[in-house]
């Protein structure tokens, strides 16, 4: 994957800023695409759009495939007759007064109460159902399981799978049937919301071509175990007899983290995956690239090898290396897909096995600069050792910000950056960027909180922990003509100007 000279922001959509409980799909996001295209910037790049569930992480999805309800925005539904501008009145939040992070608790019970309404007028409207029966067969193949799923989960209280009764827990087919035929209304609702989230996305990413924007997406390596794909899936995880995961997913203690992190992710049955082509992860990544223009996929040196923990070890410590797929599923993906634009999330420990595949393949990695002052050595974070093949970042969503780092690293690692950047304090956030701009990288990437020059306020999570993070958005008038100008000023200074050719 080839990327001109550009720069690109990223900002998860859930973090616009706006009148609703979380940033949406529809007029802000419009808005800020039409700062992107004033600021000269190329790039827009999310994190996984999927629904969240407990902990609230994207990367921790109840579906591999499906889009998160929270982003549909309910004005369009009031122009199409199925909310009265009276309903939206309790999803209205107050931002005038700055922004106010994200309450998932709210979020949930409102986003319900308001898309059930949705529904039952959209069931009463014949003309609008012939658009919506397409959507549905068109996505049948995980639509079908991931609304069986969800509507089960809602009738169970939103207990585990693992814990349902155990006919519908086993998938027998009489028990899918029968629960089906009895919840039909509700598994409409959750097919009608996925309609709904669709169909915005793909308004809004036209809008972003047409100004010249393109999106990165974003996809974690591996299924939550609490999810369709696994509940409809079991035999492509490691998983017993019962259900529950033999091993799961990790990496191991590190610089940063002394017991390692476990992730609590079922890991994937290999040979079965191969047996049947790789169909799942043709499917996932064929669907992911219907909405994005390019991919960064998470922990890409797990196909390579992965850390396997046994599962109820209580930490990441006593894992061990196990082999990957390889370059069998990637010539799989290509031999279906094409050339794959995807991005190598290539942090951590890497060897030269990851590294060659990495290179085989033709996909950029990643470099992370507040990465580059810790050590006390030369490293591949100095923007000087950056070879013109990959992205670079200032940081990303497990990064403290710019400013957050500066008043939380240790003191060399201070001294360092600054020296190295001829930086000042007030403008690090700045400094940094210009300096990740200023470097040989095809792609510069800076969160949106680095444009701001945010504190550890703004700072999106936190690496190892499980709740608390995903919850910044921005102020609603922080795109100013201001920023957009000095952000267009950098990128015309180092050639990253995006000219929507």
């Amino acid at each position: 994957m080839n990327i001109p000279r550009s720069c690109g922001v990223l900002l998860h959509p859930l973090s616009f800023g706006g009148p609703w409980p979380c940033g949406t799909l529809a007029e802000e996001a419009r808005a800020f695409v039409d700062f992107c295209a004033s600021a000269g910037i190329g790039w827009w790049q999310v994190l996984p759009l999927g629904p969240s569930a407990y902990g609230d992480s994207p990367y921790q999805s109840p579906s591999a495939f499906a889009g998160n309800p929270y982003l549909i925005d309910p004005r369009p539904l009031v122009e199409r007759g199925l909310l009265s501008p009276k309903e939206l009145e309790s999803y209205y939040v107050d931002s005038s007064a700055g922004a106010t992070g994200i309450d998932y608790g709210r979020l949930f019970v409102m986003n319900s109460a308001l898309l059930d309404r949705a529904w039952r007028r959209f069931k009463a409207q014949p003309q609008l159902q012939t658009e919506f029966e397409l959507f549905c067969s068109t996505h049948a193949g995980w639509l079908d399981d991931y609304a069986l799923f969800a509507a089960i989960k809602e009738t169970e209280h939103g207990h585990a799978w693992n814990t349902w009764p155990s006919a519908l827990r086993l998938r027998e087919p009489k028990a899918l049937v029968r629960f089906a035929q009895e919840r039909a209304d509700i598994i409409g609702r959750i097919q009608f919301s996925q309609f709904l989230f669709f169909a915005q996305w793909r308004a809004l990413r036209e809008y972003a071509h047409t100004h010249g924007l393109k999106i990165i997406g974003d996809i974690p390596i591996f299924a939550a175990y609490d999810s369709a794909d696994v509940w409809a899936h079991p035999e492509l995880f490691r998983l017993d007899d019962k259900g529950t995961p033999t091993h799961v997913a990790g990496v191991p203690p590190d610089y940063f983290t002394a017991t390692g992190q476990l992730w609590g992710n079922p890991l994937y049955n290999w040979p079965v995956h191969e047996e049947q082509g790789y169909a799942w992860w043709i499917e996932r990544v064929r669907h992911a690239l219907q909405l994005v223009d390019a991919l960064r996929i998470d922990h890409f040196r797990g196909f390579e090898a992965y850390w396997a923990v046994p599962s109820g070890e209580q930490t990441a410590e006593h894992g061990r290396w196990e082999k990957g797929p390889s370059y069998r599923l990637f010539n799989a993906l290509k031999e279906a897909l094409g050339e794959l634009p995807i991005i190598a999330e290539d942090l951590g420990f890497i060897t030269p096995e990851v590294t060659e595949l990495r290179d085989s393949l033709g996909f950029p990695g990643m470099r992370i600069l507040q990465f580059a002052f810790e050590p006390e050595e030369d490293n591949q974070d100095y923007p000087h050792n950056y070879p013109r093949h990959c992205i670079a970042y200032t940081g990303t969503h497990d990064n403290d910000t710019a400013m957050g780092w500066l008043s939380h690293a240790s003191e060399p690692a201070k001294r360092r950056a600054l020296a190295y950047m001829r930086a000042k304090g007030k403008t690090f956030s700045w400094d940094l960027i210009r300096t990740v701009w200023a470097s040989p990288a095809m792609l510069a990437v800076a969160p949106m909180q680095d444009f701001l020059g945010l504190g550890s306020e703004a700072r999106m999570n936190f690496p190892g922990t499980t709740a608390g993070w995903w919850r910044w958005r921005m102020n609603h008038d922080s795109l100013t003509p201001t920023l957009g100008r000095k952000i267009l000023r950098l990128s015309k200074i180092y050639f990253r100007e995006n000219t929507r050719e």
